[in-house]
């Protein structure tokens, strides 16, 4: 149990909640905890003995994909356009998507994760594809780089930072720099063009997405034996304010701080999307409900074949293939399979696979993953505004949280009702307290946090909110500390099991959609080599 103060401290640090003031007579908001299966999954985790399945519940299948997020979509996707249609798709969740979920109540559709896609490059040819289908790119610019469709871009103004009392337009923190701070942020701006630039021996960029295009070059990879932090202090960058960026990157990707995120890994972020000639990152896609329209898309052939409010309880590779004890409402079911991808986060695959139950591999411990708490602010209207205008990104600076997203800023006009996403990774070293710690907040308790937190830049958001959905996240995104990107366990747990393939973006240690695809794709591909069919490649 929290007092209120301990709460914020815990959330979002000491001075948070010693400068904290809440007038009780203010009227209460009304939240709600959205459906995450984390009952569902701890029932799988406290689980001692298997059902017995009755002979009406045994079913046979080719595949089966186990988890409805991106990468298991995205494995169902290519299986059945290569013609692979006795498919059977099995999440946990009452809703598809996994951290690419969203909802449709109130005044628009809006993220429960993901949020966005930055414009690939011209080489992710089987993403480009997808987006294709999607009708989400008008063309090519002069380096035969995809453009997007203009209406899917984000529009201006896209980014906003609160700082010293007042939003100012962009995210880099310029109020009340020295001149000192300001050199700096050029400094490593430059620095990460520079390096966003380099091409080794092969041609190949040395920060690409997908992860497997680019570059695996010793003095590149050396990068990951240090933390970003070391890294930056290594290269003279001490101001507070390219710290605050440096750290900023790693919470919005990882769910962690530069002191424990990988060097390489804080590079990627700023290096990876950066286009020949340009001078900075790709452009973003984005929808009302963010990634949840790419999921919806990879669900639209396979739709008929996904089963949600599915708790798969084993996993077991046998010599006829594999077979999958499954909980749903009725009860217990078996699905004979002849190839299983499973396409879950770590520590649930370690508690489905029998053979890693009682024996789990040594490379399973070296996946480390951070929690996230994200809210969805219903608001009849909008807050009052100090400073720039309110953007679809909105930061602020010295917050452990990433601000919030607004869900109608495609639409032009910034009045009137509106949802917010707002989003908060708990970057404590030891992930089990702050898996616990998040699991045991009350829904009232989770709005307190959102509001204090929001409360500094928006006097008057109390009064405007109708009510906020509460989302956790308790296995949001691997960590990738140092030596994990280029050491032996990630490598190890993508090989297959018998007839069991593994599909996550976790096997890339980048928590993006662009991975979670890639990793689908690849897991298809396995399958369909094993079952000698030609795979039907985007094009």
């Amino acid at each position: 149990m929290f007092t209120r103060r301990d709460l914020l401290a815990y959330f979002l640090g000491a001075p948070a909640a010693l400068s904290a003031c809440r007038n009780d007579a203010e009227r209460p908001v009304d939240a709600r905890i959205l459906g995450a299966a984390s009952d569902r999954g701890h029932r799988l985790r406290d689980l001692t003995q298997l059902p017995e399945v009755r002979s009406d519940r045994i079913e046979k299948r080719k595949v089966v994909v186990v988890g409805a997020g991106p990468s298991g979509l995205a494995a169902a996707w290519f299986l059945h356009r290569s013609g692979v249609t006795d498919l059977l798709i099995l999440d946990a969740e009452p809703r598809p998507g996994g951290t690419s979920a969203w909802g449709e109540t109130g005044v628009s559709r809006h993220p429960y994760g993901a949020h966005y896609l930055p414009l690939p490059l011209k080489e992710n040819t089987a993403l480009i594809s997808l987006l294709k289908e999607m009708n989400a790119l008008d063309g090519v610019d002069a380096q035969g780089d995809p453009q997007g469709a203009e209406h899917l871009l984000v529009r201006d103004p896209e980014e906003r930072l609160f700082m010293h009392g007042y939003w100012q337009q962009g995210l880099l923190p310029r109020p009340g720099a020295t001149a000192e701070d300001l050199r700096q942020i050029q400094a490593f701006h430059q620095r990460v063009g520079a390096m966003a630039a380099i091409r080794d021996g092969k041609g190949r960029r040395a920060f690409t997405l997908p992860l497997r295009m680019g570059s695996d070059d010793a003095e590149l990879t050396a990068l990951d034996k240090i933390t970003f932090k070391d890294w930056l202090t290594r290269e003279g960058f001490t101001s507070k304010r390219v710290l605050w960026m440096a750290d900023y990157a790693c919470r919005d990707d990882h769910g962690a701080l530069a002191e424990h995120t990988s060097a390489w890994v804080g590079l990627f972020y700023f290096c990876s999307r950066w286009r020949a000639g340009g001078d900075e990152s790709a452009p973003f896609l984005t929808w009302p409900e963010g990634n949840g329209k790419l999921v919806q898309h990879l669900m639209k052939p396979v739709a008929d074949r996904v089963r949600l409010n599915t708790v798969v309880v084993d996993v077991n590779p046998t010599e006829a293939g594999v077979e999958v004890l499954a909980m749903d409402d009725q009860g217990p079911r078996k699905i004979l399979a002849d190839h299983v991808v499973l396409a879950t986060p770590k520590p649930l695959t370690a508690r489905m696979v029998r053979p890693w139950r009682e024996h789990p591999p040594e490379h399973l411990a070296a996946f480390r993953f951070g929690s996230w708490l994200v809210a969805n602010l219903h608001l009849s209207s909008r807050p009052r505004n100090r400073g720039f205008e309110v953007a679809w990104d909105n930061v602020i600076y010295g917050s452990p949280s990433l601000g919030y997203v607004v869900a109608t800023h495609q639409r032009g006009p910034d009045a009137g009702p509106t949802v917010w996403t707002w989003y908060l990774p708990i970057t404590d070293p030891d992930v089990k307290v702050a898996r616990q710690r998040l699991l045991a907040m009350t829904a009232q308790e989770a709005a307190e946090v959102v509001l204090e937190d929001l409360g500094r830049a928006h006097a008057d958001l109390r009064q405007r909110v109708d009510h906020i959905d509460i989302i956790k996240h308790g296995h949001a995104m691997v960590r990738p500390e140092p030596g994990f990107m280029w050491g032996p366990h990630r490598r190890k747990a993508a090989e297959p099991l018998g007839a069991i393939h593994f599909a996550h973006c976790d096997l890339s240690g980048l928590p993006l959609f662009e991975e979670a695809f890639d990793q689908g794709l690849r897991a298809a591909r396995e399958v369909l080599t094993v079952l000698q069919i030609p795979p039907v490649e985007p094009a």
